[in-house]
Parts: structure tokens; sequence; C-alpha cells
């Protein structure tokens, strides 16, 4: 990493009210932002993405499914608590983020959604450790809402139940939707496959970490939060495919971007295995050299943001500056519901 970097070169003014509430009517019904590989921007919408993409062309999808992972409840002695799991790392225990009046301590009993108990056994760094009854799955679906984003202001509905999730999610685990890919309905997708353009999926389990604000103004002493990646033999295979057909790699979202780097350290240490998978903490920033990815489709991200400096580190700093003030100016929606971006690294063409 470049040791000079500094949280305040990543931040930009975004008036409140481009911040989107609700998702576009249509799925594909976003604005597109294109950066090409001369670093141009032209304003398009979602619907010309196939016109931006070619035969051969691989694009890279994070199936990563949302949990219901936001409960409400109360200690045993009365006090209001949230919890939001972070992660399932059994079938009846997870790590949770735990809201409370005081921090409770292990063996402290919550009373959840009205309908059970769960025991706080421990801690793992800001994390609790919490037991539940039963499986920690079916007891979310039944029992939790969808967690929006800390700037969305509204509590999940039955839509944001639908919307706040992408057509091919099937993977459950994640926290935080891969947003990029919410513009995708099923006709985009056939219209994509028709013209020859090929997919293939990777699997990150996004955490609540992703909305956690850097706090140091020296990046290189920011540590990543812990997020689960897994990248399959058969998507390793499309991809290689494609580089030796002269396709391009298109990552939807930095979320594929994390899982396909940190695919390409493990095997850089382990060049025979088929398949990568594990915990990554992969921090992506200005001088990083990309080795799988040479588009990204993405969406508008959080100033002093870590996924503000992975697109800079894809378009360039100065790019990525007047891109978002060009934003900014041209009135886009920003964050998870918002419009969307078409980044070509200036590398490739």
């Amino acid at each position: 990493m470049n040791s000079n970097l500094q949280l305040s070169q990543f931040d930009y003014e975004l008036p409140p009210e481009l911040i989107a509430q609700t998702p576009a009517t249509q799925r594909s019904g976003s604005r597109l932002l294109h950066i090409d590989s001369d670093s141009r921007l032209h304003d398009r919408q979602f619907t010309d993405l196939p016109s931006l993409l070619r035969n051969g062309d691989l694009l890279v999808f994070n199936d990563t499914r949302v949990i219901k992972a936001r409960l409400l409840g109360n200690k045993e002695s009365g006090g209001r608590v949230e919890v939001l799991v972070e992660r399932i790392t059994a079938t009846h225990t997870a790590l949770a983020h735990i809201k409370a009046s005081k921090s409770p301590r292990p063996g402290t009993r919550l009373w959840l959604a009205d309908a059970f108990y769960v025991t706080v056994t421990g801690r793992e760094d800001a994390l609790f450790i919490v037991e539940f009854p039963d499986n920690v799955l079916n007891l979310l679906e039944a029992h939790g809402s969808t967690p929006l984003p800390p700037y969305i202001t509204h509590a999940a509905s039955e839509d944001d139940d639908t919307r706040y999730q992408t057509v091919y999610a099937r993977e459950p685990g994640a926290v935080a939707a891969p947003t990029a890919g919410l513009h995708f309905d099923q006709d985009m997708l056939a219209r994509l496959a028709e013209m020859g353009v090929d997919t293939a999926f990777v699997t990150l389990h996004v955490g609540a970490g992703t909305f956690q604000p850097v706090r140091v103004e020296n990046l290189s002493e920011h540590v990543m939060h812990a997020e689960r990646f897994q990248v399959s033999a058969a998507t390793l295979q499309a991809l290689r495919r494609t580089r030796e057909n002269g396709g391009r790699v298109v990552a939807v979202g930095t979320t594929s971007v994390r899982a396909l780097e940190s695919a390409a350290a493990e095997l850089a240490h382990q060049p025979g295995n088929l398949a990568a998978e594990g915990d990554t903490r992969l921090f992506i920033t200005p001088g990083y050299q990309f080795q799988m990815v040479d588009a990204l489709l993405t969406n508008f991200h959080l100033p002093q943001s870590t996924l503000l400096m992975l697109v800079s580190a894809l378009a360039g700093m100065d790019t990525i500056r007047r891109a978002y003030a060009h934003a900014v100016q041209s009135r886009y929606r920003f964050f998870s519901y918002g419009d969307a971006m078409f980044i070509e690294s200036p590398n490739h063409s």
C-alpha cells in the first residue's frame, strides 16, 4: 500500500437528499455513469449496459443472499437491545453486534422478537458470541428483519425484503446486499446471455463492517474487517478461458472484486489449488495492482469509505474525484438504492 495515502483524500460533499431511500421503480431503471478506458465520463441509463459489453466478456456476480439479520428485544433486566448478526458460525451460534445501554456480559440472556432467548457466551473483538436455541438461519428467517444500511431511514418493509436482494442470490450469509447486482433483472441477464456475454459467480458474505467508517487518517494503519469468500474451480476456469480468448473480466460490485483479488493472492501462495476460499481482509487502495479484474460495475460509495478507495485504485483518484463531482452536480442517486457506475480500467480497452 502507498504509505502516504490519507483519509482526507477520499472525502467529498454529498447533499443528503441525493442518498436514495428507495430503489428505482424497475430494477434496471437506474442511471449509469460510464468511465471509459480514456477516463472520459458519459451519462447513460443502466439499460445501456449491453452496448458497453461484448461477446466473450465475463460478468462475475456475487451470489450471496442477505439474511434477516436484525433482531429487537430486551435484556432480562428489561433494557432494550438490538442484535445484528454479522456471521453465522455454526448451526446454533453466531457473531453479532449488540446495541444496548451496557455491553452484555458472558452468561447474559436476551429475549428476542418476543419469541426466544439467546445467550451471550463471550466476545471476539467488537463482536459478541451468541448462542441460539435452534438453527440460527431458521430463527432469523422467521423472526428477523432485513438489515437495511444505516443511511436508509425507514424500517425494512416486505418490498425491501425483495428489492434489497439480487435476483440471483442463493448462498445465505450476508448482512448487506452486494448492491451493484440490484440493478439486474431476469430480462437483462437473458439479453446479455444472448449477446454471448458469459457469467460466473463468486460468494462473499458482506459484513456490517462495510459501513464502518475508517477511523485513522493514515490509511496504512487501517485494519479491514474480515469477510468470508469462496471462488469455485468453475469460476477460475471461466476466468482463464475469458483471458485466453481476449475477453474482459467485469466484476459486478466491489465485493466480487475483493473475492476475485483475494483468490488471486491465495493462488499466488498455493498455485496448485483449483479453488480458493477463506476469510479476507484485503484492503485495496490506489497503487494496488489488479490481478483479475478489467472493469467494474458498482454503485456510488460513502465518503471516506474503503469502497471509495477501491474504485479509486481501479480508475485513478483524480478520475473518481471528477466523476463523483459530476454525479453530485448531475443529481445522480447515491448508495445502496442509488444509481450505478461502469468503470473501465485505464489499462484495458
